[in-house]
């Protein structure tokens, strides 16, 4: 047994030297092969040039509100996608023209949907969304109700059979 592990240890050693050797030339060949990630980073960043610092910060609490409908899972402050900046912008406009809120949203719903909400307003298409989640605990809550009665019920009719 002590044999084959040696035997084994010697075949790995032997093996990452020669995986070590294969790319030790690549990499002398290629002297730039990762870029700084900062340098992306710093390229994409906006700046919008707003009246008020009470307007520059609705805007950011807007955009924070509103999904990116390419990413999905970011707010249009997170998103880096192409469409995430145009909608950036386009909420960067519409404050600067005076728009209130609602009328970003309504501007941004009707051309994405409700989807671009995190938070989709309570109407007859989102009944399940937000009413989804009680039924699911009331069901759990009933199912775990008739298992304790029927456990209840069985082991009262065990203590009579005694």
């Amino acid at each position: 047994m002590v044999k084959y592990t040696m035997y084994a240890l010697k075949l790995g050693q032997v093996v990452f030297l020669v995986c070590l050797a294969l790319m030790l030339p690549s990499s002398f060949a290629e002297p730039q092969v990762f870029v700084a990630a900062d340098t992306h980073l710093v390229e994409s960043v906006e700046t919008f040039s707003f009246r008020s610092s009470h307007e520059q910060k609705r805007a950011m609490e807007l955009a924070k509100t509103l999904r990116c409908p390419q990413c999905q899972n970011q707010n249009l402050i997170e998103s880096n996608s192409p469409v995430a900046k145009d909608l950036r912008l386009k909420v960067y406009q519409m404050v600067n023209e005076g728009k209130t809120n609602q009328e970003v949203i309504d501007f941004m719903t009707s051309r994405f949907g409700d989807f671009v909400l995190y938070k989709p307003k309570f109407a007859p298409n989102t009944y399940v969304l937000w009413l989804g989640p009680l039924l699911l605990i009331l069901l759990f809550g009933l199912g775990i109700y008739r298992s304790f009665s029927r456990q209840a019920k069985h082991g009262a009719s065990r203590e009579v059979e005694r």
